[in-house]
């Protein structure tokens, strides 16, 4: 008697919530939203060269503070720039600032709150450590490393990487904590898995749902402190386009150019309304507790 052999397919306790937590997501119209939105703009940034209809530093003093129009969308500045061009690029620099930022907290964050949750000798040392960090304000180490390396794209990166490491290590910690205890963790445990294996197969993989999440949320606040601290001079320095250094530029100006403040800070609403919808969306359709709604 032959047998026919079955197609291997993934398992279903893998496969199954992953498919219900993306027709959770789907069915979000306020999530999905804010995903069209951060790809569009994910796109405009990296496509700014070519959607860009003039250089972001080119100067043209006859058009300059000219209101919208249909030469110039938003405007001109007092330099006679085109301000969609520069909203394009400084569309860039918050996205990379944003992504960067939260990559590095990432990088640092979650081995940490691993090794905290996991071995119980380490916690109070993290916990520490973590509790140092909150003790300077961001806008402080961004003062001291601007004062050190100067103002730049990389200080506002590490500026703001750095203060968001803590709520990293602290979600990674929680999770740790909560998935060490579950029954195939102690199974794995029984049948003489190594710490390294337990963490790398069993712990960290079933985190990943509440760091995506912490992610998704966390950008926005890293593009808010981009913009602050370029406004501020501290972070991304003129003529290189920012969203912050726009409203810094703009700020003596409102008067006669109030689309220079308009513009900018629409973008800066706009973009992380969008991250904080779609994390919003991402945390409900992950949550476990809606798995078999």
């Amino acid at each position: 008697m032959t047998t026919v052999a079955e197609p291997v397919t993934a398992p279903a306790s893998l496969a199954g919530p992953r498919r219900r937590a993306l027709r959770r997501l789907l069915r979000n119209p306020l999530a999905m939203t804010g995903l069209v939105v951060v790809l569009v703009a994910v796109l405009a940034a990296l496509l700014a060269d070519l959607v860009a209809p003039y250089p972001a530093a080119r100067t043209d003093f006859s058009a300059a503070l000219q209101p919208p129009s249909g030469r110039h969308w938003f405007g001109t500045d007092e330099l006679g720039r085109d301000q969609f061009s520069r909203v394009l690029f400084g569309l860039r620099a918050s996205v990379t600032v944003g992504l960067a930022a939260v990559g590095l907290s990432m990088a640092v964050g979650v081995p940490l709150g691993l090794l905290a949750g996991f071995y119980r000798v380490l916690d109070p040392f993290v916990s520490r450590l973590v509790d140092t960090m909150l003790a300077f304000p961001f806008l402080i180490l961004a003062v001291g490393l601007a004062a050190i390396r100067g103002a730049s794209l990389v200080t506002a990166v590490v500026a703001i990487g750095v203060a968001e490491i803590p709520l990293v290590v602290r979600v990674t910690r929680g999770e740790t904590l909560r998935l060490r205890e579950m029954d195939y963790v102690s199974a794995a445990v029984a049948s003489g898995a190594s710490d390294g294996v337990l963490l790398r197969r069993h712990i960290l993989p079933n985190a990943v749902n509440a760091l995506i999440v912490q992610a998704t949320v966390t950008i926005p606040a890293a593009i808010i402190g981009e913009a602050v601290l370029s406004f501020l001079g501290l972070g991304v320095r003129p003529p290189t386009p920012s969203l912050g250094v726009m409203l810094a530029s703009a700020q003596p100006l409102f008067r006669d150019g109030p689309w220079m403040v308009v513009f900018p800070g629409l973008a800066i609403v706009l973009l992380t309304l969008a991250f904080n919808l779609l994390g919003d969306g991402l945390r409900d359709a992950l949550d476990p507790r809606e798995s078999h709604r």
